[in-house]
């Protein structure tokens, strides 16, 4: 299929920090990408440069095979897009913003009756949008971008901040999207979860660059016999150095709890070593768990350091 968005090359300085640096993206029709990093990473800048509110110092984005230049019009209208935070006027209803905002497409009263069941906000349709929770909240700027059914939505990390359950009523509205196949959506999100749950395609990003990119199976794919093993010492304030200087693996070790992990390539093999090791230094194992590699002990090993850091 022919990609419905493409970046090439794209670079953005401010003062002289490179907040996107020499990025490239492709998504074809009906794909569903995250960009996944931490703040800082980069990732708001890049979809501020595809919707067209940023332009980039270098480089070159097409949508729909069209650049914003003499094509502000006809690319809003394919566009849908929620920001990090969407501020209305509190003393209009649910239905009374979703008008409004249907006006500027031409739209309907039907069309907006099948926003509100679709982000299931029928029953507040006439509540005030001061007196919505958070996630009502981002339900509602979630149907907004959805009015002009668009071809392309950006959405920039839509569940910040919202409970797990607010947080799963959102991934519910745009699975239920992706079975569509009408609509290519790019999400920020510095939540692993999300990402793995929503998308086909991840690109890890920081400091403006794309560390590596492709489905959760191949990213994960070459560390597939890796496990991870977090384990907690009868030991808080034990020294790193005391646990970590001369171990036969690389040991992860906060003082603070007595809290460690290890990467383990063959469990039958380093396990036993692993258990020598601790005896040899007289430390006593409270409990331990054995699981597999995420995308978050993917991108520790990347940076050192953690997506919510």
């Amino acid at each position: 299929m022919e990609p419905v968005i493409e970046v090439r090359s794209v670079y953005k300085s401010f003062k002289g920090v490179h907040a996107v640096n020499g990025v490239d993206l492709e998504i074809s029709g009906g794909g569903f990408t995250a960009l996944l990093g931490p703040n800082g990473a980069g990732k708001t800048t890049l979809v501020e440069m595809i919707e067209g509110i940023q332009k980039p110092d270098r480089g070159e984005i097409l949508i729909n095979g069209m650049q914003w230049k003499g094509n502000e019009e006809s690319l809003r209208h394919i566009i849908g897009l929620s920001l990090q935070e969407t501020r209305f006027i509190d003393k209009l209803s649910v239905r009374e913003i979703l008008r409004l905002f249907a006006s500027f497409f031409d739209l309907g009263k039907k069309r907006v009756s099948e926003i509100l069941e679709l982000v299931g906000l029928e029953s507040k349709s006439r509540s005030w949008v001061g007196n919505l929770s958070g996630g009502q909240r981002q339900r509602l700027a979630l149907g907004i971008a959805l009015l002009n059914s668009p071809k392309v939505l950006l959405l920039d990390e839509p569940t910040t901040g919202l409970d797990p359950n607010a947080r799963r009523e959102i991934w519910s509205i745009l699975l239920d999207l992706k079975k569509r196949a009408e609509t290519s959506l790019v999400l920020t999100t510095h939540y692993m979860e999300e990402a793995e749950k929503l998308c086909d395609h991840i690109m890890i990003m920081d400091r403006g660059e794309v560390l590596r990119e492709g489905g959760l199976d191949q990213l994960l794919a070459e560390d597939e016999r890796e496990k991870i093993i977090e384990f907690t010492l009868d030991a808080p304030g034990l020294p790193k150095d005391a646990i970590a200087g001369d171990a036969p693996f690389p040991i992860e070790w906060d003082s603070s709890n007595g809290k460690g992990r290890v990467a383990l390539d063959n469990i039958e093999t380093q396990m036993p070593v692993f258990f020598d090791f601790l005896r040899h230094k007289n430390l006593h194992m409270k409990n331990m768990e054995c699981r597999k590699k995420t995308l978050d002990d993917l991108f520790t090993e990347m940076t050192g350091r953690r997506l919510h850091e």
